[in-house]
């Protein structure tokens, strides 16, 4: 529903794909939707006490590389480690990615650019001397904070 602004009227509007055809959902998949966080979420939030509780520190949600629209989850500036946390629906998890029925063709299409887009980003970071980790959502947080950690030590040594 758009509601123009300093109306009280609501309008139904149908949002066209490229191709013509529409991405209706309904409400309850329009309001589970909107709920999802992109920041700071249960996983991430896990992940970042787990990598606090191994005497870790970091920053979140830093944009890095100069030039670079890609904001990492937990950052190791020192060390050169960008930690990305990918949800397994978004990021097209091999294990657990599920394929929505409804307007599939989109989805399809969105979660494949989504992991083109994390390819790219791996590559771009690597070749401006970052170390790259990925952690998916259905990871065990203390397993994940130790991997981290192998890699920001791994490097900090190598950088001293």
């Amino acid at each position: 529903m758009i509601q123009p602004a300093g109306t009280t009227a609501t309008y139904d509007v149908a949002v066209a794909e490229p191709d013509g055809g529409s991405l209706d959902t309904t409400p309850a998949t329009s309001a589970r939707m909107s709920r999802q966080r992109s920041k700071d979420t249960e996983v991430e939030l896990a992940l970042r006490r787990a990598l606090h509780a191994l005497g870790l520190r970091y920053r979140v949600h830093r944009r890095p590389l100069p030039g670079v629209r890609r904001e990492v989850d937990v950052v190791f500036v020192r060390a050169r480690v960008a930690v990305f946390v990918d949800g397994c629906f978004w990021h097209g998890c091999p294990d657990h990615a599920t394929w929505p029925s409804r307007n599939a063709e989109f989805w399809r299409t969105k979660i494949e650019k989504n992991r083109v887009r994390d390819r790219d980003t791996d590559t771009v970071f690597a070749a401006a001397g970052w170390t790259v980790v990925r952690v998916w959502e259905h990871e065990e947080p203390a397993v994940a904070a130790v991997r981290v950690s192998d890699a920001v030590t791994g490097r900090v040594g190598r950088l001293t």
